[in-house]
């Protein structure tokens, strides 16, 4: 029995020691600079490739740095990434496909692609849950597609907090729109 004990637990440890030596590298970091405070963001490469590499791409081409969080909804979420003060839409790219099959969960803290009703259609746009919403999830949404989860908040949930708690518009054409801009100042590679 104690043999079985010793083995079992030196096949735990070195099953352990195996994932960690094959763990994949951490992902590419962001610091999203915000009039609220920065939110910094660790993308996942690995399982979100074509969803990271252009989110990147609009991060080099500093197309962010200067739109707002234009869509805020207490108890879901915070949209930004494509519009500028005074409401007006900045032309994004291309779109991209989805890839919602990755099985990253649209949980409290985790960054996703914003789309219409076409699967395929974000380009830009980009949300932070502020709680977990496993109905966007591929397997539990209602189309049949999800949202694509690309990355997670490491560090500056509570400026996420700050920024869901702001005052939002009750007019129905502009519900959900903050009264006062939250700016998005930049976004820029940690590493």
């Amino acid at each position: 029995m104690r043999f079985f004990l010793t083995m079992s637990l030196f096949a735990a440890l070195t099953g352990s020691f195996n994932v960690c030596a094959f763990a994949q590298e951490k992902g590419t970091v962001v610091n999203i600079e915000t009039s609220l405070g920065n939110i910094k963001v660790e993308l996942n490469d690995g399982a979100a490739p074509i969803s990271v590499k252009n989110f990147l791409s609009y991060v080099d081409d500093k197309f962010y740095d200067g739109t707002i969080f234009h869509r805020v909804i207490a108890d879901f979420m915070i949209q930004g990434g494509g519009f500028i003060p005074g409401m007006k839409q900045k032309e994004p790219k291309g779109n991209i496909k989805n890839e919602s099959f990755n099985k990253l969960t649209n949980l409290r803290g985790t960054i996703a692609m914003a789309r219409t009703p076409d699967p395929d259609s974000a380009s830009s746009q980009f949300f932070i849950n502020v709680k977990d919403n496993g109905f966007l999830d591929k397997a539990n949404s209602g189309d049949g597609f999800g949202y694509c989860v690309f990355g997670k908040v490491i560090d500056g949930m509570d400026v996420v907090d700050k920024i869901r708690k702001v005052e939002t518009s009750a007019q129905r054409q502009m519900k959900d729109i903050p009264t006062k801009d939250v700016v998005i100042k930049s976004v820029t590679r940690v590493k």
